[in-house]
């Protein structure tokens, strides 16, 4: 007999029946129960959130971490007539005013952010004020410390699902190992018997991993692009490469193009477009490319260079084939990668002084136990990239050092469509008062005027968030146009505990373990490479799947082709009196001009053409040093300056 579920699902969406899994979270959400859904790449996870969000009272919140994900979904929906809309910074004024006016009616029902969008004073005092029946947090993997993409301002989800008092959750993940989705699930307070897992194995991808030296896997990869029936992607590891390699194959008569993060956004979606409509057969990408690309048809997928981990490669491939039928996917395999791969990791780790000067920052600029910050200019001072000076953040924020209060735009800036006098009148009794305040503390130099919060909150009786909510208002019925930039984080401070003699030294063994469990997980993928057992099968087990077959019959181990991985051919060797003159050259450049000694780390950095902050902001890049030993492991080089006494 047929559901009222089902008619839900062929009216909604036009699809007969559910596919595994999908509805057994769908059931659950509407029994009032949080879920963790598990299913791979391109099962059918965002439908359990979409059908789910139709039949829901109120607004279904989606937290996604990519702009591409969430401007995929929108049109989807779009399509079907199901109301949907995204705030994020691609928003003109008039557009971001129409989605906070068609939320606030109640007219949407999903409404799509990106984690950092709760930073926003302005998105938080809006999105407090409407009814919310269920937050979805789409590639929840990024919420575990354990997972293969940890985002540290996904730890503060918990936080914000509580202070929004939102009764339902629900984490979809394609890859999650065991301890990952355990570590979800308790975030949540989901219960494991609402883990919905499906089973990992794809029956209709076929693994292969060739060996190939670099010198020869431009050949290698167009014979096999060329054996192909239908559209393909290859990923690649630099967006250089991307370039390159599409050029190649454009030489040789593949319909091929680049996508990478460094294009800008029209360019990218162009590209994409050309892709979806067929009218490009092949994109080479780094891994930018393919987040919620709903395209079936994808034939292969190849691996130009080695993907960052098991997890990444898992779900890269998973972009094949999703019409069920069969599909190749390929890694062109060599250990010249693993240093690239390797440096990104040893590029994230804060050095100790970064990590010294960050704590005397918070010791000297705390006021009446509150610490105010901004993220960039921290980060040049500490030289520390962004993401892992918001893991730092974190880490203290867990150790009940700093706890997070509010976050507030430094500076306000308004401009009149009507004349003040005008708009005043609008209003009646105290709130006429208040308004004329605003302006009063409002200072105009020709068209623009900044608001000064300071003055206006000593001298009128009320707190920060009715202003914003006012400047909101005034804006929504086009009295004014409002503009926010420099981004201040507040926290209050426990100094007591900041004060603790090992805490530099306990963070920065943070970091190391980090690092550690980073170049782990690239060894575990080489492992994988070169498994004599099946790879459908160890990588379903990988994800805790145990119902694979322990033969698929359609992997290379399984025709009997074990991979043994080498290096095609010896690092550059760069002599001692090389390595010395080149961090002669870094130390003379950047003389004088950093607030902290450089390190044995900071020359590792710089031979290994790795970037921090104060390379961007001094052109290190120009030095003939930088990159110098880039084809170097990073431990060989550390060896090296070590031999040569440079500390």
């Amino acid at each position: 007999m047929t559901s009222e579920l089902h008619i839900d699902l062929h009216n909604n969406f036009g699809f007969d029946q559910f596919r595994p899994g999908q509805e057994q979270t769908i059931r659950q959400l509407l029994n009032h129960h949080s879920s963790l859904a598990i299913f791979p790449t391109g099962s059918g996870k965002s439908l359990c959130y979409q059908l789910t969000a139709t039949l829901l009272p109120h607004l279904t919140l989606v937290v996604s971490p990519l702009l591409a994900l969430i401007k995929d979904q929108i049109e989807f929906l779009s399509s079907k007539g199901i109301a949907a809309a995204s705030i994020d910074s691609t928003l003109s004024a008039d557009e971001h005013q129409r989605v906070i006016g068609d939320v606030r009616a109640g007219n949407t029902k999903i409404l799509m952010v990106s984690v950092e969008r709760f930073k926003n004073e302005r998105f938080r005092e809006f999105i407090k004020s409407v009814p919310l029946s269920m937050l979805v947090v789409d590639e929840a993997h990024c919420i575990s410390e354990w997972g293969h993409n940890f985002r540290p301002d996904y730890l503060k989800l918990p936080i914000y699902r509580h202070e929004l008092n939102i009764p339902l959750v629900l984490l979809l993940t394609a890859t999650a190992t065991r301890k990952v989705k355990k570590d979800m699930a308790v975030k949540f307070g989901i219960e494991p018997e609402h883990i919905v897992q499906t089973g990992f194995y794809r029956h209709n991808l076929d693994l292969s991993v060739v060996p190939v030296a670099t010198a020869d896997k431009d050949q290698q990869l167009l014979s096999l692009v060329q054996q192909q029936q239908g559209p393909g992607i290859i990923y690649v590891t630099l967006q250089q490469t991307a370039e390159t390699v599409a050029q190649y194959l454009t030489r040789h008569d593949v319909s091929a193009a680049a996508y990478h993060a460094g294009f800008d956004s029209d360019h990218r979606q162009q590209i994409q477009a050309q892709f979806m409509s067929d009218k490009v057969q092949v994109i080479v990408a780094t891994i930018a490319f393919g987040m919620g690309i709903d395209k079936a048809n994808i034939r292969f997928v190849m691996h130009y260079d080695l993907p960052k981990s098991i997890e990444n490669y898992s779900q890269e491939i998973g972009r094949a084939g999703r019409d069920g039928l069969a599909s190749q996917c390929y890694t062109l395999a060599n250990l010249d990668g693993i240093t690239t791969v390797e440096n990104f990791v040893y590029g994230d780790t804060p050095e100790r002084a970064g990590i010294d000067s960050v704590l005397a920052s918070i010791r000297s600029e705390t006021k009446n136990r509150q610490w105010e910050v901004q993220l960039n200019p921290l980060s040049n001072a500490s030289n520390i990239k962004q993401l892992p000076l918001k893991t730092l953040l974190v880490q203290l924020e867990l150790s009940n050092i700093i706890k997070p209060l509010y976050a507030y735009f430094a500076e306000f800036k308004l401009k009149l469509l009507q004349p003040k006098d005008t708009i005043v009148a609008m209003f009646e009794g105290e709130r006429r008062d208040f308004i004329s305040a605003v302006f009063q503390h409002t200072q105009f130099k020709k068209v623009w005027g900044e608001l000064s919060f300071d003055h206006l909150l000593s001298g009128y009786n009320c707190d920060r968030s009715r202003v914003v909510l006012a400047l909101e208002y005034l804006q929504e019925k086009q009295l004014i146009i409002l503009e926010t930039k420099g981004m201040t984080e507040v926290f209050s401070v426990d100094s007591e505990r900041l004060n603790q003699p090992d805490l530099a030294l306990s963070l920065h063994q943070y970091f190391v373990d980090k690092e550690e469990k980073e170049v782990q997980r690239i060894a575990a993928l080489i492992r994988f490479y070169e498994l004599d057992k099946c790879l459908s099968n160890n990588l379903s087990r990988y994800f805790d799947d145990q119902q694979s077959p322990a033969q698929c019959g359609h992997c290379s181990v399984c025709r009997g082709q074990v991979a043994k991985l080498a290096y095609s051919q010896q690092p550059t060797v760069v002599s001692d009196e090389q390595l010395q003159g080149y961090v002669h050259e870094l130390k003379q450049h950047l003389q004088g001009k950093t607030p902290q000694p450089l390190s044995l780390e900071s020359y590792c950095r710089f031979l290994a053409g790795i970037s921090v902050p104060y390379f961007g902001r001094h052109k290190v890049r120009q030095l003939a040093g930088f990159a110098s030993c880039e084809d170097q492991r990073y431990a060989n080089i550390r060896e090296n300056l070590q031999r040569l006494g440079i500390q």
